[in-house]
């Protein structure tokens, strides 16, 4: 494993305006990455912002899919974020691993946010994914999965990397700060949560707090209320440093997920 240089995008979204949010994303990003990176991650929903409007889902073959291989292919990175997919007449909350030569992984969300009423539109996804970039195995997931320790669990150490994109709004802020460094510390990874900002089309307020946190539980990033397009590395060093001193993972309960 070598170092990872990760760039987030904390961006503010235009309400089911697939257009704009795809030319705002791509110009923030043209004006924000000043260096080499290896992985973008974008916020969930960041062509619609979170919502249940299906007349707005794409197919795998649409636009957004297209716009994410040339932003892939242009970085020579991986771009990562979910969007609305309808797939054999069902809807999907659907993260794309975009690789630079044009191939990707898929996860669609696992936890459905009945709060929101998202049940009644999406279908759920059955199965985590599992990616490796640089050697690193990064998990990613969407948004509600992070309430879920079961869900996210590092059995046998099978990631490094946790990530959660989301449109998770400020009233429950306290709550994305606090499971951010615990799924961290309880997994022995990193954690990299990328949220957006500003209000939906609802009139819910987004505040961000985009995270990086270490396997230790030290923050390596954060950012709130603001857009922002931010560049880091996290460290191979410090997560072998963190499993050899401490190897709780070892003695983690073995169970089977359903």
């Amino acid at each position: 494993m070598e170092n990872l240089k990760v760039t987030v995008f904390q961006g503010y979204l235009f309400w089911e305006n697939i257009d704009q949010n795809l030319k705002n994303i791509a110009l923030r990003l043209s004006s924000g990455i000043r260096e080499n990176t290896e992985l973008i991650i974008l916020p969930e929903m960041f062509n619609t912002g979170f919502t249940m409007n299906t007349s707005l889902a794409e197919q795998m073959n649409g636009k957004t899919m297209a716009w994410m291989q040339q932003l892939a292919q242009k970085y020579k990175c991986v771009v990562t974020g979910s969007l609305m997919i309808g797939e054999n007449g069902n809807f999907y909350n659907r993260l794309i691993w975009m690789q630079p030569d044009g191939t990707f992984s898929q996860y669609d969300k696992r936890h459905l946010f009945t709060l929101g009423k998202e049940h009644e539109t999406f279908t759920a996804g059955k199965k985590r994914l599992i990616v490796e970039l640089k050697g690193w195995k990064i998990c990613p997931m969407i948004c509600y999965d992070l309430r879920f320790p079961v869900w996210t669990r590092n059995l046998n150490g099978v990631y490094d990397l946790l990530i959660i994109v989301a449109n998770w709004p400020e009233k429950r802020a306290l709550h994305w700060r606090t499971l951010i460094p615990a799924r961290a510390v309880e997994n022995q990874a990193y954690v990299i949560a990328v949220n957006r900002v500003g209000y939906d089309g609802n009139e819910v307020y987004h505040s961000g707090d985009s995270s990086c946190i270490d396997p230790g539980g030290k923050v390596v990033y954060y950012k709130r209320d603001e857009e922002d397009v931010y560049t880091f590395s996290i460290s191979a060093e410090e997560l072998a440093k963190n499993r050899r001193f401490f190897p709780f993972l070892n003695d983690a309960d073995d169970f089977r997920l359903l």
